[in-house]
Parts: structure tokens; sequence; C-alpha cells
């Protein structure tokens, strides 16, 4: 083990420190570098994958064929960051930070060699890990967890090489419905084994039970309500099924579509805090609470919820992105903050289309929140234009003061991007019945006189006043 060559205290020059190559990683390290030259600034950054500034958000449909190349994920390459003077340290994992002494340890995943790295600024964007249970036959060939670009090239591995064509999916939350759709593309018998008692536990059931309508319509076999208890493994040690209680379902491939934890194992035994979700805990510049000198960013924070007041755990790129030119810009010299989010998020299952924002029923319960629910079905065009599909939009409106609270929507093709009008109602802190005189975009083509939203605005109204005293 050894000291790294130079030392990040020494002349005028700082050295910032960056653990995690991907999104909010790079992003911080590009920003700060438009800021600050090499000669005012040294960047060294450490990923211990095999890629950087990519989209894992894409992995699914890569996956299922969608997109014919891996490289089409990658946003910026570790050649191209290193072009722009930062010293990029690909398979080479961060082991320890000494806060005290200001350095991390890394080890070189290839030779093994260690060292130390002093920094002056560090910033901590080691995302997130897939949950993995602690099942007997968990960790056996051909189970497959998928969060990086890594993991989705193992994926592609096994399926390639793997003859029979049954898979399960564990878990029916964003990755495991996304993961589904990609393997029926694939031609395979998909099984999905979710505890919930509809997938996408992200929407309040009754939208739950839209989707699960809508892939067993796919050909997907369904298996709600139901916890996997091991995983089965034949004799030559690969996975040959998933265990239930009640059942066994057959597979040549599995994939864990569980979700995710922050990865701060690092952060954790460092002694920086933590929140209830295990996230990393930072102030609106996304500094870390109580250290002037560490940063945070991406799946491995919690961030705030602006509907509930309360610390949530939400892995999305486009948060990811955000926290990194927040950070690049203050560790630039700069100032920038984020101030948190409504939750909003999008996905697919072939023509279904699928958003929420703002907060569930269970969450408004959490939260203390007296509320209305309505729902409406309406459609994404004038509905005697051609090709008008359906949508069912329920709404969340407060008790007696009518404060948007929460949008769920499910439907066919110009459903889910409508959701955003509700995320920035949401974020101005809108009632539902100022909603209703918003000056929304109309034409048969694109929407019906009175948009869906407006229309689950309008009974959200209707449903506010009924409950006024």
């Amino acid at each position: 083990m050894s000291m790294s060559r130079t030392s990040g205290t020494s002349g005028a020059r700082e050295r910032l420190v960056v653990i995690g190559g991907d999104a909010a990683g790079m992003s911080a390290a590009s920003q700060a570098r438009r800021l600050r030259g090499p000669d005012e600034l040294e960047i060294v950054a450490f990923e211990r994958g095999h890629f950087t500034s990519y989209s894992a958000c894409g992995i699914p449909y890569w996956v299922g064929g969608d997109l014919p190349e891996r490289d089409r994920l990658i946003a910026r390459t570790p050649e191209e960051h290193r072009e722009r003077a930062i010293d990029l340290r690909m398979r080479t994992e961060v082991t320890e930070i000494d806060v005290a002494r200001a350095r991390v340890r890394s080890r070189d995943l290839g030779s093994g060699a260690e060292e130390w790295t002093s920094y002056d600024k560090l910033v901590i964007a080691t995302g997130a890990r897939p949950i993995r249970p602690d099942l007997p036959g968990i960790d056996a060939p051909g189970v497959h967890g998928v969060q990086t670009l890594d993991d989705g090239q193992a994926l592609l591995d096994t399926l390639t090489a793997t003859e029979g064509r049954r898979a399960v999916v564990v878990g029916a939350g964003y990755i495991g419905v996304e993961m589904a759709e990609a393997l029926i593309n694939r031609g395979y018998e998909v099984t999905v084994v979710n505890r919930g008692k509809e997938p996408m536990s992200t929407l309040d059931p009754d939208m739950g039970r839209l989707v699960h309508t809508a892939m067993e319509g796919l050909g997907i076999t369904m298996v709600d309500d139901a916890e996997v208890t091991k995983v089965l493994t034949g004799q030559d040690g690969r996975v040959r099924a998933v265990a239930t209680e009640d059942a066994e379902y057959p597979a040549d491939v599995v994939v864990l579509g569980i979700g995710v934890r922050p990865e701060t194992t690092l952060a954790k035994a460092a002694g920086l805090p933590l929140g209830d979700h295990g996230g990393l805990l930072t102030d609106l510049a996304m500094r870390v609470r109580g250290h002037e000198n560490i940063w945070a960013g991406g799946d491995c924070v919690e961030v705030l919820d602006l509907i509930s007041g309360r610390e949530r755990h939400i892995a999305l790129g486009t948060h990811a992105n955000k926290h990194g030119q927040v950070i690049g810009s203050n560790v630039g010299g700069g100032y920038a903050t984020f101030p948190g989010v409504v939750g909003t998020a999008v996905s697919k299952v072939c023509d279904l289309e699928i958003a929420r924002t703002g907060l569930r029923e269970k969450d408004a319960h959490r939260a203390g929140l007296r509320f209305e629910a309505v729902t409406i079905e309406s459609t994404s065009r004038a509905g005697y234009y051609p090709d008008a599909d359906l949508m069912t939009v329920k709404m969340l409106a407060e008790h007696r003061t009518g404060r948007l609270l929460g949008v769920q929507i499910v439907g066919g093709e110009g459903a889910a991007k409508r959701v955003d009008i509700a995320a920035v109602a949401l974020t101005a802190g809108m009632t539902v019945e100022q909603m209703t005189s918003l000056d929304l975009g109309y034409a048969p083509p694109f929407s019906p006189v009175w948009d869906p939203i407006l229309v689950a605005a309008r009974k959200a109204v209707a449903a506010v006043r009924r409950s006024a005293p």
C-alpha cells in the first residue's frame, strides 16, 4: 500500500476526489471542470466498473432488443473524460473513506494494488445496489440483479448461453415490469412473482390492477401476493426454479426486480449521516450534513419530498444528473441548490403507459393528511379522432384546502407525459380548482376539449366542495 503520488493539499491547487463514475459523479466532475481549470483544481475519479456516464434506465430496452448496441447507452467514455483533464481510474474500487485525515483508500481490481489518495473536496456518488434477499440459492449462476451496465452485459451473456426459454422475474416494480417486457420481447416464457397484491407498488392497488391486466394480456404469468422462499438449482449448480410457499416456477434465468437500496457501505463505515432509508443526508447544496468538504448525490442519497416534507430515497437518473450539476457548481466556486422532488416517474409495458407523481393514498395517510381521491376515464385525443386511446387518471386533493397531492395515470399512447402537468402543479403548490383554469394546448389529434388532467381536477374540485362543512 502506498500514498498517491501527489498531495491534495500542496500548493494552491486543490484536489477533488469523486467516488463513482456514472451520472452524479461524472456530472459533478464535468461541471467543476467547466468552472475551474486543471491549474486550479485536480480531479481524480474512481469507478469500479467498466463503463462511465451511461443510462441505466435504458438497460431493459437494450436487453429486450429495442437498442441494438450497448454503446448507445453511453453518454461519455472514460477517454472523453480524460481529455477534459479528469484523472479517471477505471476498475478501481474505493474501499475506505478516512474522514479525519481527508483521504480515501482504493484498490485496483486488476492488480490488487492499493493506495491512499488525499482530497480537499470529496464527492460520494456510489449509487444503489439491487436488493438480493438472503435466500438459499440466490447467488446461483443464472440469477441476475440489473442496476449497472456491467449487470446488463452479464444478463445478456446468460441469455445468449442458455438454451432454455423460461424466465422468472422476482418483483414487479419498475425494473421488474420493464425486464418482464424485455424478456417477452426476446421470446421467453415469463413468470413474475410479486410480493404485493398488485404490480407497481408505486401506484395505488386500484391503478396497479390495470397494469396486472395488461401484463397478462402480453402472455406474462402474474403471481401476486407471493413471496419467494428459495432458488432451486440443478446438478450443475445453475438455477432451475424459483419456489414460494405454495409452488415452484421453472426458470432457466432469474431476474431480480425487487428494487434497490442506497449503496452507502463506505459512508456508513466512515460515520457519515444516513437517513431512515439508508441514504446519505445532505443539505440543499448537496453537501453531506455536518461535513464542509464532502458532497453526495445520485442514488446513494435521500432527498426531500416537497409534498409530505419527509426524506425519500428515489433512484432516478434525472435526479442524479441534477445532483451532479449542483455539486459541481458548488465545488467549482459557484452556487446551486437542489430543493427536492415531487416523486415523478413514468414507465411502460408495451403499449401501456404508466405514470405517477406526488403522494399515493398510503403516503398521504402516513403523512397525516386528509384527502379526497377521484378517478376518471378519458381519451388521449378527441373521441372522434382515429386511434384515440383510453386512459385512467386518479387524483388526490387535500381535504378542504383542495391542494393537489398526487396524480397517477395508466393508459395508451399520450398518457404518461401528461403527468408532467401535475408535477408542475405540485411543485407550484396549486389547488385542483386552480388547475381547472390551466391554459393547456388543444387540438383533436392531441387532446379532447377538456384534457383528462382537467377532467380529473374538476371532479376533485367537486369532491373537495362536498367535503366542506
